[in-house]
């Protein structure tokens, strides 16, 4: 199981890894029974892991970030319920720069809910390195070639539809 496959599904607990998408939903298997189902997308949004966020006192950081400095650190992961103050004195430690202003007690219970979920099944955490981001495609800003002709065209209206009543008047 690879990190950039695990998902958050909102309004469901826990973490899922994504098996296969569809147009209305996705199959997912849940990390903490192995129940895999389809999600609808109506419903549910999906979060992957790869791409959340953290805030920082300076640039913001990704998940994958504060998930390696609670891995290589020595302090005691606290329980997820655990009380606000106690979440917030771990995260001092293990990460000074979290901006706790932003940075609420419900989303550092979170996070460490997903790391007990991650820690438990083994699973590597890999952020992308700037290497990975850089190789990716870059989407060209070009102009269609006819943009030059188009000059002061203004957009066609529409014709408005006439409404005819079929009952009595």
């Amino acid at each position: 199981m690879e990190y950039n496959k695990l998902v958050s599904v909102t309004g469901l607990p826990g973490l899922f890894e994504l098996l296969s998408s569809k147009s209305d939903g996705a199959v997912v298997r849940s990390l903490e029974d192995n129940v895999t189902k389809f999600v609808s997308s109506r419903q549910h949004n999906f979060s992957h892991l790869e791409s959340i966020e953290v805030y920082t006192t300076k640039d913001n950081t990704t998940l994958a970030e504060v998930f390696e400095a609670m891995k290589k650190s020595e302090e005691k992961v606290p329980e997820a319920n655990a009380d606000g103050k106690v979440l917030k004195g771990y995260f001092e430690k293990v990460y000074p720069d979290l901006d706790f202003d932003r940075v609420y007690a419900s989303d550092m219970k979170k996070m460490v809910k997903w790391f007990q979920v991650i820690d438990k099944n083994n699973i590597e955490i890999k952020a992308k390195s700037e290497e990975e981001k850089e190789a990716a495609p870059e989407v060209k800003n070009t102009k269609p070639a006819h943009s030059e002709n188009v000059k002061n065209v203004k957009p066609q209206q529409a014709n408005p539809r006439k409404i005819e009543s079929r009952g009595v008047k």
